[in-house]
């Protein structure tokens, strides 16, 4: 999610910090997270997969600060303080992608570092055949993407850094083998 159009409220929420491993070690406000890398803390990322075995990316509103107007992953956001991850997961799969009752497998876990940000990234697949827009102050559109549609994306600017990096790490685990 690594949005910067927040309410005040949203932008003081306390998110948990975790070591490079992702156990716990503490907590700290949301924006303090936002602006100091040493501050790790975990997120989901959910990527839905229909039954043809293409891709949905949201394309990120053009009020975000960080990457706006490009595409990204499913699903993405923070994990709150004290909410358990499966939660964060459901919460988020519906929050942005409409997904209900969804069956989430683990793929893998990561850290993003950038310049702003340091997170700890968890990364789920979830297979959906209807996935809806439903935080569009956050999300402009959203649609199914063959996997060769995204490979010819990569590199031009189109997609969000952090989707093609973990795009590139998870593809072979993503793709359904016909």
């Amino acid at each position: 999610m690594n949005n910067s159009n927040l309410s005040q409220a949203d932008a003081e929420e306390e998110l948990p910090l975790v070591d490079r491993e992702g156990r716990e070690i503490g907590h700290a406000l949301r924006s303090e997270c936002h602006k100091d890398i040493t501050k790790i803390h975990p997120v989901v990322h959910v990527h839905v997969i229909n039954s043809k075995g293409e891709i949905f990316l949201q394309k990120r509103s053009m009020k975000k600060l960080i990457q706006p107007g490009k595409w990204d992953t499913s699903v993405g956001g923070h994990i709150t303080y004290g909410e358990p991850l499966e939660e964060a997961l459901r919460r988020e799969a519906w929050e942005e992608a409409g997904v209900e009752n969804g069956t989430f497998e683990k793929i893998t876990t990561y850290l993003w570092e950038c310049p702003r940000e340091t997170e700890f990234i968890n990364v789920y697949k979830c297979h959906y055949d209807n996935p809806k827009i439903i935080a569009v102050a956050e999300i402009d559109e959203g649609k199914f993407w063959k996997i060769s549609e995204i490979e010819s994306a990569i590199g031009k600017g189109i997609l969000t850094p952090n989707f093609e990096k973990e795009f590139q790490m998870i593809k072979e685990k993503i793709i359904i083998k016909n």
